[in-house]
C-alpha cells in the first residue's frame, strides 16, 4: 500500500466539507449538513434513494442541512421546467439540489421519468414507458446553452423496453451539447443497458469526457438490492470503459448502510480497482420510504474519511466519500486534475 504522507481535516470555505489530504490525492467527507433528505450515493446511473417520506425515521445530525432557495437556484428551476427537461436533483429528491442548483449547476435525467426496474433502494418512478422522446436532446442542449453552463452532468432511467437500451438518445445529447459549445465538458453516468457492449460502445463513441457506471453496493447484497442487476455485469462495463482507445476517465460509486461489512467494503474497492476505474464516490444509504430497504447503519463522517483513505491506498485517482456524497455531486471537482492531465498531454 501506498504510504500517506499527510492527513488533515479542517472545514471547508465553500461548501461545508471535512477535507482529508493524503498525499497527491484527496478525498472529502460532507459534514454538519441540516437536512431529512438524502439518496443513496451511488445512482445507480439514473437515481438513488431520496427522500425520507417516515416521520418514524431520525436521522443523526450529520445528516442535516438547513433548507434555502437563492435567486440561482429558482433560475435554474424554471430553465429545466420551461423546456420539458428532468433531473436527477429533482426526481430522486437529492439532498443536495440547493446548493448545486444555487451554484447554476444540474444532472439532467434522460429517457423520461420511468424506470423499467424496481430497485428496492430507489425512489425513481417505475413503469412501463409508453414512448421514446426523441427531441429530448436538443432541448436538453437548449436548456444548457440557458444555463450557460460549461459542464454537464447526464444520467437516465434504466429503459430495458428499448433494444440499445438508450444509448442512441446519450449519444445524440453529446453530439447537441457539443455542436452548440464543442469546449463544453460532459459526464456520463449510464445504466447497464443489460451488459450490451455494442450499447455501451455507442456512448463510448460519443466521446464523454467522463464515463460513469454506478455498482450501488457489495457482492452479498445484490440480490435483495438490485435483483434485475449483476456486480460482474457493472465490472465489466466499468473495465471496458478503462480499456477504450479514447480514454475517458471512468468513475462509479456505491452505497453504504445496507448491511455490509467493512471486510466487503473494501474487497469492492479492489474488485473495482482492477477494473482501471480512476474515481469513486461513497455516500449514505438513506430510506426513501417505508416501502423501500431500511438503513441498516448510519456511518459517521470519520468512518467516511477513513474508508476514502483505504480507496487511495488501493490506488484510486479521486476518492469522494460522504454521508450526502452522490455520484453527481461536484462531479467535475472530481475529475478535474484526471481531464487537465488528459488534454495537456
Amino acid at each position: 500500500m501506498r504510504k500517506i504522507f499527510s492527513q488533515t481535516i479542517e472545514p471547508s470555505h465553500t461548501n461545508g466539507n471535512a477535507q482529508m489530504s493524503t498525499g497527491t490525492r484527496t478525498a472529502t467527507a460532507p459534514l454538519g449538513y441540516d437536512t431529512s433528505a438524502g439518496d443513496g450515493g451511488g445512482g445507480g446511473g439514473r437515481c438513488g434513494p431520496s427522500q425520507i417520506k417516515h416521520k418514524s425515521a431520525r436521522l443523526p445530525p450529520w445528516l442535516k442541512i438547513t433548507a434555502g432557495f437563492d435567486p440561482e437556484y429558482v433560475r435554474v428551476k424554471k430553465i429545466v421546467e420551461s423546456n420539458g427537461l428532468h433531473t436527477v436533483c429533482g426526481e430522486a429528491a437529492c439532498p443536495n439540489i440547493r446548493e448545486c442548483w444555487g451554484e447554476g449547476t444540474a444532472t439532467f435525467m434522460i429517457l423520461g421519468k420511468l424506470c423499467t426496474r424496481g430497485c428496492n433502494f430507489c425512489d425513481v418512478l417505475t413503469g412501463r414507458p409508453i414512448e421514446l422522446d426523441t427531441d429530448e436532446p436538443r432541448r436538453l442542449a437548449e436548456g444548457v446553452s440557458q444555463l450557460g453552463l460549461r459542464q454537464v452532468v447526464i444520467t437516465s432511467v434504466t429503459r430495458d423496453d428499448l433494444e440499445d437500451g438508450g444509448a442512441v438518445i446519450f449519444a445524440e445529447t453529446i453530439r447537441e451539447l457539443r455542436m452548440r459549445d464543442p469546449l463544453v465538458k460532459i459526464e456520463i453516468l449510464i445504466p447497464d443497458m443489460r451488459g450490451s457492449k455494442k450499447a455501451v460502445q455507442i456512448t463510448l463513441d460519443a466521446r464523454p469526457d467522463v464515463f460513469a457506471h454506478n455498482v450501488e453496493t457489495v457482492q452479498r447484497l445484490y440480490k435483495r438490492v438490485r435483483p434485475g442487476a449483476r456486480l460482474k455485469r457493472s465490472l465489466g462495463i466499468l473495465k471496458m470503459a478503462s480499456q477504450d482507445k479514447l480514454q475517458p476517465v471512468v468513475k462509479t460509486g456505491f452505497m453504504v448502510g445496507l448491511g455490509e461489512t467493512r471486510e466487503e467494503i473494501i474487497e469492492l474497492f479492489h474488485q473495482i480497482r482492477a477494473t482501471g476505474c480512476q474515481i469513486v464516490t461513497l455516500g449514505q444509504y438513506l430510506r426513501p420510504s417505508d416501502r423501500h430497504l431500511p438503513v441498516e447503519r448510519y456511518y459517521p463522517p470519520e468512518e467516511f474519511v477513513d474508508l476514502a483513505s483505504i480507496g487511495n491506498d488501493i490506488g484510486f485517482e479521486h476518492v469522494e466519500a460522504g454521508p450526502l456524497v452522490r455520484s453527481s455531486y461536484k462531479a467535475f471537482n472530481q475529475s478535474k486534475k484526471l481531464l487537465e492531465r488528459k488534454y495537456s498531454s
